[in-house]
């Protein structure tokens, strides 16, 4: 599901649908949305290309599961840090994918180019193993999906993180490193109480879970939902909404009421009221009236 901006409202373009409110404006006050700023594509192409053949060779591994493993743990093999690209980390992980020895010992493979003996270093080979670990633990079926994934890292955080990012990289592959960035903060504080003014850690309102989502990869937002959404940049009417806008809900765009962070396939995650918790669900609500793209 594809969630489009059309004339202020939200509406479902697979289903070609129509307006869900009658509301005007096309965004935050009529402000043209310009490309992210961001350190480039959160998957470069040529892992993207590693994940999508990689996720072949299991059926029903999503390609982009693959990827969101990657991106969090070695920023697709960018990241500097230790025991990416030789040695190992303080639990003793190796290369990009972030393999035990004894780990990858049982599942390594040589992938199409890699170097042979396997090597967890090899990005091919890494890839290409993290495939093979995730088929072997169910990851190729819907509902054995998340266990792999916890199996891969035992963390239901970690889980959560993978997930949501799969989700949007599904949706959007190209999607900027500064969106998938506040993303996985977002999905980090999935379970988190609503707290009336809070920004954090421990509890969060709305409008502090985005501007807290967005300060986290060193974009600076305003404090409440209204203020957010005057500041733009807004999403234009006829504009696809991308993983990482974000969705304003409220009577008009001067009254702004609620916001949430657009995940992909529809959905948003949001801090929604008072006894509730952060949490993921559907953003096609009635009373959208906008979205901006920070960056």
């Amino acid at each position: 599901m594809t969630l489009l901006v059309v004339g202020g409202c939200l509406a479902l373009a697979v289903c070609l649908g129509g307006c869900l409110a009658a509301l005007g404006g096309t965004g935050s006050g009529g402000w043209a949305a310009g490309p992210r700023a961001g350190r480039g594509p959160a998957v470069p192409a040529g892992w993207e290309g590693m994940d999508e053949g990689a996720a072949a060779s299991c059926p029903g591994l999503p390609w982009s599961v693959l990827a969101a493993i990657g991106r969090v743990e070695s920023d697709s093999g960018r990241s500097n840090a230790p025991g990416v690209a030789s040695g190992a980390n303080s639990a003793g992980a190796e290369g990009p994918m972030q393999f035990e020895p004894a780990t990858f010992a049982r599942y390594g493979v040589v992938g199409p180019g890699g170097v042979a003996p396997p090597s967890p270093y090899d990005p091919v080979d890494a890839v290409y193993s993290a495939a093979n670990l995730l088929c072997a633990d169910g990851a190729g079926r819907p509902a054995t999906l998340g266990a792999a994934v916890f199996d891969y890292n035992h963390s239901r955080t970690y889980v959560d993180t993978v997930l949501v990012l799969a989700q949007a990289l599904a949706t959007a592959p190209a999607m900027p490193a500064d969106a998938a960035g506040a993303l996985a903060f977002a999905a980090e504080q999935l379970g988190v109480p609503y707290r009336w003014g809070g920004t954090g850690p421990g509890g969060f309102d709305c409008s502090g879970l985005t501007q807290a989502a967005y300060g986290a990869v060193g974009i600076q937002i305003p404090r409440v939902a209204q203020d957010q959404f005057d500041a733009g940049p807004g999403v234009p009417s006829g504009s696809t909404v991308e993983p990482g806008d974000l969705l304003f809900y409220g009577q008009s765009p001067r009254a702004v009421e609620h916001v949430g962070i657009y995940v992909g396939a529809g959905q948003i995650i949001d801090a929604p009221h008072s006894g509730a918790f952060v949490r993921e669900e559907p953003g096609n609500w009635s009373d959208f009236v906008g979205a901006t793209r920070p960056g």
